[in-house]
């Protein structure tokens, strides 16, 4: 059976320039003033931070950088993002551009994420960590383990090729509704990543670079 195409498609119209982050965020008070500083200026309309339960300064630190804060009581990554993405409908975005609020992402890459959509007819760019430089022990074994295995049974099962689950990622505003996410916690990135495979997503894996998050991590 022919695999169906899912490049990217260079004869697509180019999409407006509304581009609005969401930053889930949990007890990051001492890395989320680094992330807001180092996300490229003027190119998103918004900057959504999700504080997701935190007991420390994460939210005003993130006012006082010039984000929009709001709260999502319920714990869970993917809680925090379905949060992010009810308060991004109010700007209308065309783009919507997922980073960790942690500082193990480089923001300033967000162009590279940002880019296939706007002028080559990407639906879904993924950050790969895989696919780029990783410092040392920036990723834990059982991370790159997962981020080796879930793509290769991802392909087995729909025939698409991801190389890597990392958060970093960007995705055209009507095409994330249509994939009526629904993963309250970790699952989130690999929900979307198998719905847009089955929804015959164009999609692209780029490199993006990865270092030690600042803080402690939330997942164990």
């Amino acid at each position: 059976m022919a695999m169906p195409d899912m490049t990217c498609d260079m004869t697509r119209p180019v999409y407006g320039q509304n581009i609005v982050v969401i930053i889930p965020a949990l007890n990051e008070e001492d890395s989320i003033g680094l992330v807001l500083a180092h996300i490229p200026k003027g190119m998103a309309s918004a900057v959504i931070v999700v504080d997701n339960g935190s007991t420390d300064r994460t939210a005003a630190v993130a006012a006082e950088g010039g984000a929009v804060v709001v709260r999502e009581p319920r714990r869970g990554y993917g809680a925090a993002c379905l949060r992010g993405m009810a308060e991004a409908a109010r700007f209308a975005p065309d783009v919507i551009v997922f980073l960790d609020g942690d500082y193990s992402d480089y923001p300033e890459e967000m162009a590279d994420l940002v880019r296939p959509i706007m002028e080559d007819g990407c639906d879904l760019v993924i950050g790969s960590r895989m696919l780029g430089r990783r410092a040392p022990g920036s990723m834990p074994v059982q991370a790159f383990i997962g981020n080796v295995l879930v793509p290769r049974i991802i392909r087995w099962l729909y025939g698409h090729q991801y190389t890597d689950l990392g958060p970093f990622r960007a995705i055209r505003y009507d095409r994330l509704l249509e994939l009526e996410m629904a993963d309250q916690n970790f699952g989130w990135t690999v929900e979307m990543q198998i719905k847009a495979a089955q929804k015959g997503y164009r999609t692209l894996d780029v490199p993006v670079s990865y270092r030690k998050r600042v803080g402690v991590s939330k997942i164990t």
